[in-house]
């Protein structure tokens, strides 16, 4: 039995491990993937304290540290369900079951895709929301990134020093980005940049990407497609709870504890205003700062 079992591995679900590991609670992690989430997937970090500029697997790779420093116990297996008996939290993975007292769900987000027919199929063949993982596959190519938020556009930034060529396509007549990120992409010798225009179809041929259509009729040829359209929380395995609202996301109080005593809920997983590495950690720490107030009294 767990004093606590936390649910992902990314900034919020570390942050709130740490916390509780300091106040002497029996702690378990549980993460499907790697330590550090979508944090793996970030190029450069220059908005988080304390860093003047870091890539996101160098601070992956420091929170996992501490994990290790901390002698925190965690778990590299796929939670499948959370069932509650008698006030303890039941969690079943793809290896085992194990039960604490107090959950917390840190299992964030994962990019939405643009729903085209061949879509699923070409992921890993052409198809990328990783330029850190998948950049190098394009050197001197030509390729297309989607989306028009900051993640689009740093991303462009990174890809345009290895490819001959970006066409950076957004649905809308404005980027949503930051300014400087936008400026900076303007300034880019190697991009097309297209508003108001949607992808419709992806054509391929042996099974990888040849060219897109867009909806004014206009194909461009390609080797490659980076897709950042957004996220959509990781929270299917919750469902039987009845803890998220009609997007996906968990709906917490100020403390981050769900409406079922017990269950928290923290990052990019629950639905609020703002969804940043620096409010993702703070989200861990109230959590379990919380929990450990309730168990000392």
């Amino acid at each position: 039995m767990y004093d606590l079992i936390i649910i992902g591995m990314g900034i919020s679900g570390i942050s709130a491990a740490i916390y509780a590991k300091r106040n002497n609670l029996n702690v378990l992690i549980l993460e499907k993937n790697v330590p550090g989430g979508l944090l793996n997937k970030i190029n450069i970090i220059d908005n988080y304290p304390g860093f003047s500029s870091i890539t996101g697997p160098e601070l992956s790779y420091n929170l996992f540290e501490q994990v290790n420093n901390n002698e925190i116990e965690y778990k590299l297996e796929e939670a499948l369900n959370i069932e509650i008996d008698d006030n303890i939290k039941v969690v079943t993975t793809n290896k085992s079951v194990y039960k604490s007292k107090y959950i917390i769900i840190a299992t964030g987000r994962i990019p939405r895709r643009l729903g085209l027919k061949n879509e699923e199929k070409l992921i890993g063949h052409g198809i990328s929301n990783c330029a850190i993982c998948d950049g190098n596959l394009y050197k001197q190519k030509d390729i297309a990134v989607v989306g028009g938020g900051n993640s689009a556009l740093e991303e462009t930034i990174y890809l345009s020093k290895l490819v001959n060529k970006i066409y950076l396509i957004h649905r809308k007549d404005k980027f949503s980005a930051e300014e400087k990120l936008i400026k900076e992409v303007q300034n880019l010798k190697n991009i097309e940049i297209i508003l108001n225009a949607n992808i419709v179809e992806i054509i391929e041929n042996d099974n990888k990407i040849k060219a897109i259509k867009l909806d004014n009729d206009k194909i461009i040829n390609i080797d490659g497609l980076f897709e950042y359209v957004g996220y959509t929380p990781g929270n299917n395995f919750i469902k039987s709870l009845n803890i998220t609202n009609e997007q996906g996301y968990i709906e917490v109080n100020n403390n981050f504890e769900t409406n079922l005593p017990g269950v928290y809920a923290v990052g990019d997983s629950i639905d609020k205003a703002y969804y940043q590495l620096v409010i993702a950690a703070n989200d861990g720490a109230t959590a379990a700062i919380d929990i450990i107030n309730k168990i000392n009294h």
